[in-house]
């Protein structure tokens, strides 16, 4: 029944659209140059909508995609009693490039199949979503972005590229610039993948399993906060009787099923050169390119993340003007920014609901 209903909400949002059984859309940009000056002959955007996007057009919320999400990766924030209430917006989820849906390297054509396929950075997706919203979806503002994890990198790029189009921002688990440790971290778990012979540079024939598996070990040692697995939380969403070794042997193999090792490695490249200061106009100064920030934010970062650590997230606050700094109280870690759990959903939908509330947001305390 929540499915059906979900696909009549999607099916409902953009006025005369056809849309697909699932409720998919795609967007398709003739060559599209990449900041990086590859020119893709066709760029494809995979979008889902829901609600109804009103007469004045001015009820739209942009959901921009975390790592090898899908557009249903809100749906934690979608629906009655919950801050996004499709009888009052209309929602625009969209995929991130790399993510095997959108224009990735394992379904574009050759001369860029594969490891050719161009490096795309947070702006490449930034700029095209653009392209969606104003020349598809005729919509020229938006009430507000939304953005977890990778979400959250293009919302703070959104608010630098495109400064004056959302009235608000939200960043819950994701910050402005990628940090020189979250560079080693993910450049690990590209390692990780690639050491496995079959990975042949990207040529394989065969997934590289166990590469593969290795990636997502390595990956999962960051996902949660020390204190989870010490109180052993993954018990809470774990069948009776399920054992550690279990638990662990799931994410090795079970992590994120059936991705390709070439998507992963593009959307962790776009991850890691993610960085809003050198957009043109900042020559690299981060703190220049946070005070630029006009737009009010709502920044949520999660106690307990390893990907985005709390510090980094009070760093950049204290020098973006009209910021609300939340931080989510959680030892959830990363997973924290997407409501992994009930009460980080609570929280997450209560601040998330206030915010865009016709109420001020508060500034930051420093």
């Amino acid at each position: 029944m929540k499915k059906i209903l979900l696909f009549l909400l999607v099916a409902q949002c953009a006025l005369g659209q056809t849309m697909a059984p699932d409720g998919r859309n795609e967007f398709v940009i003739d060559h599209f140059k990449t900041e990086n000056g590859v020119v893709l002959p066709k760029a494809r955007v995979v979008y889902g909508l829901y609600g109804r996007l009103n007469t004045a057009r001015d009820n739209a919320i942009l959901l921009p995609s975390h790592y090898m999400a899908t557009y249903h990766g809100y749906e934690w924030l979608i629906g009655p009693g919950k801050a996004l209430d499709t009888t009052r917006y209309c929602l625009i989820a969209t995929e991130l490039f790399g993510n095997g849906r959108s224009s990735s390297p394992s379904n574009t054509p050759e001369p860029h199949h594969g490891p050719r396929f161009p490096m795309m950075t947070i702006r490449d997706n930034v700029a095209a979503v653009y392209q969606l919203l104003t020349q598809q979806l005729h919509v020229p503002h938006l009430r507000a972005i939304i953005g977890f994890s990778m979400g959250a990198q293009q919302a703070f790029q959104w608010a630098i590229s495109y400064p004056t189009f959302a009235d608000r921002i939200v960043a819950t688990a994701g910050t402005a610039k990628n940090y020189p440790h979250g560079v080693v971290r993910l450049e690990g778990q590209i390692a990780a993948l690639t050491t496995d012979a079959a990975y042949m540079e990207g040529n394989y024939t065969a997934p590289p399993t166990k590469g593969l598996q290795a990636f997502a070990v390595v990956w999962t040692g960051w996902l949660f906060s020390q204190e989870w697995w010490r109180r052993e939380l993954w018990r809470e969403r774990a069948k009776p009787g399920t054992t550690f070794e279990q638990v662990l042997n799931n994410y090795r193999t079970h992590f994120i099923d059936g991705a390709d090792a070439n998507d992963l490695i593009l959307q962790m490249r776009t991850w890691e050169h993610h960085d809003i200061s050198t957009t043109a106009g900042y020559q690299g100064n981060i703190e220049q390119a946070l005070r630029a920030i006009r737009v009010p934010l709502l920044y949520m970062p999660s106690e307990t993340d390893l990907y985005f650590p709390l510090g980094d997230a009070r760093y950049e606050a204290a020098f973006i003007p009209g910021v609300l700094l939340v931080p989510i109280p959680s030892l959830w870690g990363h997973t924290a920014g997407a409501a992994s759990n009930p009460a980080d959903s609570n929280f997450l939908n209560d601040q998330i609901s206030r915010f865009l509330s016709d109420a001020p947001p508060q500034p930051v305390k420093k």
